[in-house]
C-alpha cells in the first residue's frame, strides 16, 4: 500500500489533489477495467487482499437477494458480486465520497444495474442482507473497526455470511477471536501472502437448560 496515495481514504472528503487512473480487474469470471484516483483504497492496483478475497472466496447466493460491499472503494469488490448475480442488488457503501463517485461510474460503464452506492447512513434501516463481502479498513482503529462490523454484521439474516479479508500481521487472528467472543461464528477459510480470509455467520443459539 502507498501510504501517501491512501492516506485518510476512510474520510468523507480526501484531501489529496484529484489524479484519475485506471486498474484492471481480471479474474476468472470477470474482466474490468475500473476507474481510480488518489484519495481513495489502493489506486495504482487492485490490492492483493481484495483479489485473494474474490479469488478464494464463495460466490454470491443466486437469486435476487441483498449483498453488501462494505468500505467498497472504487468498487472492484461491488462489480464483481453483480457481475456474478446480476439478479442481486449489491450495495456499495463507503464514507469516502470520491470513492462512491467512482463505484457509482465504474458501476454504470460496465453496465451492472444491481449496484447501489451509497453513504452508510443512506442504507434502508430494515435491509436485511444474505452476504457481506470486505476488505475492511483496518487502520481506522480497533474501537472504530469493531463499531463499524458490529453496525452491519447485525444486518445479515440467519443464514447470511461475511466473508473478511484482513492481513495476517494487523490483527487477522484477534479480529477473529474478538468475533468469536461477540458470539460470531468465525471460520479462516484460508491464508495466501499475509492475508486470512474470515467467514462470518451467526453464532448457533445455546439450546442448554
Amino acid at each position: 500500500m502507498d501510504a501517501q496515495k491512501d492516506q485518510h481514504y476512510w474520510s468523507d472528503r480526501p484531501e489529496a489533489a484529484s489524479r484519475p487512473g485506471e486498474v484492471s480487474l481480471l479474474l476468472p469470471d470477470v474482466d474490468l477495467t475500473l476507474a481510480t484516483d488518489r484519495g481513495v483504497f489502493s489506486a495504482d492496483r487492485v490490492d492483493r487482499g481484495t483479489r485473494f478475497l474474490l479469488l478464494d472466496g464463495p460466490p454470491p447466493p443466486s437469486g435476487p437477494v441483498d449483498l453488501m460491499d462494505l468500505g467498497c472503494g472504487y468498487g472492484p469488490i461491488a462489480c464483481a458480486l453483480a457481475t456474478r448475480n446480476p439478479e442481486a442488488t449489491v450495495w456499495a457503501v463507503d464514507v469516502n465520497e470520491r470513492a462512491r463517485e467512482l463505484c457509482r461510474a465504474n458501476a454504470a460503464t460496465a453496465g451492472l444495474d444491481g449496484v447501489r452506492v451509497v453513504a452508510p447512513d443512506d442504507v434502508p434501516a430494515d435491509l436485511s442482507l444474505a452476504g457481506l463481502w470486505s476488505n475492511p479498513p483496518i487502520r481506522i482503529g480497533k474501537e472504530a473497526l469493531h463499531e463499524l462490523l458490529t453496525r452491519w454484521l447485525d444486518r445479515l439474516t440467519p443464514d447470511g455470511t461475511a466473508q473478511l479479508v484482513v492481513q495476517r500481521h494487523l490483527g487477522a487472528d484477534s479480529l477473529a477471536r474478538w468475533l468469536d467472543g461477540m458470539g460470531w461464528t468465525t471460520t479462516r477459510r484460508g491464508s495466501r501472502k499475509g492475508f486470512r480470509l474470515l467467514e462470518v455467520t451467526r453464532g448457533q443459539p445455546d439450546t442448554r437448560t
